[in-house]
């Protein structure tokens, strides 16, 4: 039975249990064994770009010793993707913005953030920039939370309203949840703002399985 592990890069006990509960659907019979940890030794949430390059190499280290088929980095700063891609020596590596920028192309013309921080909103910048897709992202709105934040109830108001100022405001017709932890939100926000939410680590988790489905595939003629 082959196996996915999902990296939350940050310590928050809340987050990586959010994460775990977003993916539980994707727990099918016959399919990959999915598990979800945290890394201990991360910061509670990654707030800033020395937060996500702080745990680049214990990615890194916990990939390369690490037995599963494929893997999931549940950050939205994707930090070390290209790194951890290389320390997995070709086992898919699929990181979570990455992979819920592509989902929201398929869903509309111009998709939205919604953001932790404002610093958060500079990394998002650059990922769109990098990934050569600035001119289908309307932008990003921050709702001033930490990624333990998220993972509560009381921050779901604040989640919609952002959803909305992105659609009225910016222009958005997808929107893209920006923190791993929010998971639990997306219907609520989708059923309020009434355009596609994307949760980015079930995107991610998706793509991994469909990589470890083709790659058992028998070749055909």
């Amino acid at each position: 039975m082959s196996r996915i592990l999902v990296i939350n890069p940050n310590s928050s006990a809340s987050v990586t249990a959010a994460i775990d509960a977003a993916v539980q659907p994707l727990r099918v019979q016959g399919g990959p064994i999915i598990t979800v940890a945290g890394l201990d030794s991360g910061p509670p949430g990654i707030a800033t770009q020395h937060d996500a390059d702080s745990v680049v190499m214990p990615l890194v280290a916990w990939v390369a010793r690490d037995d599963a088929d494929a893997f999931v980095l549940a950050c939205f700063s994707d930090p070390g993707l290209h790194a951890v891609r290389e320390a997995a020596g070709g086992r898919p590596v699929m990181g979570i913005a990455e992979w819920g920028i592509l989902r929201a192309l398929t869903l509309g013309e111009r998709f939205g953030i919604i953001a932790l921080s404002p610093s958060s909103i500079r990394r998002q910048q650059r990922m769109v920039r990098q990934m050569g897709v600035d001119s289908r992202y309307a932008g990003s709105w921050p709702v001033q939370a930490s990624a333990a934040d998220t993972a509560g109830a009381a921050i779901r108001a604040r989640l919609i309203a952002a959803g909305q100022d992105l659609v009225r405001q910016l222009g958005a017709d997808v929107v893209v949840l920006g923190c791993a932890g929010m998971a639990a939100h997306r219907r609520a926000i989708e059923t309020a703002i009434g355009c596609p939410v994307v949760e980015p680590s079930q995107q991610a988790v998706v793509a991994a399985i469909g990589a470890l489905l083709l790659d058992r595939m028998e070749p055909q003629g």
